[in-house]
């Protein structure tokens, strides 16, 4: 087993986004929760560390 977790990542607009590999490239991410969202499912969070990739 790797020491690392890997980060897969399919949202193509991030800048850290390796999209050959599908893999986030950062070495860490923040995930967050987001406001007023209580459905017991995946949108209740959301990765803070995304930026547009110009």
């Amino acid at each position: 087993m790797e020491e690392r977790q890997k980060i897969n990542c399919t949202v193509e607009s991030c800048k850290f986004n390796n999209a050959d590999k599908e893999e986030c490239i950062l070495k860490q991410i923040m995930v967050t929760p987001m406001q007023d969202c209580h459905t017991k499912k995946a949108d209740e969070s959301m990765c803070s560390s995304y930026e547009y990739d110009k």
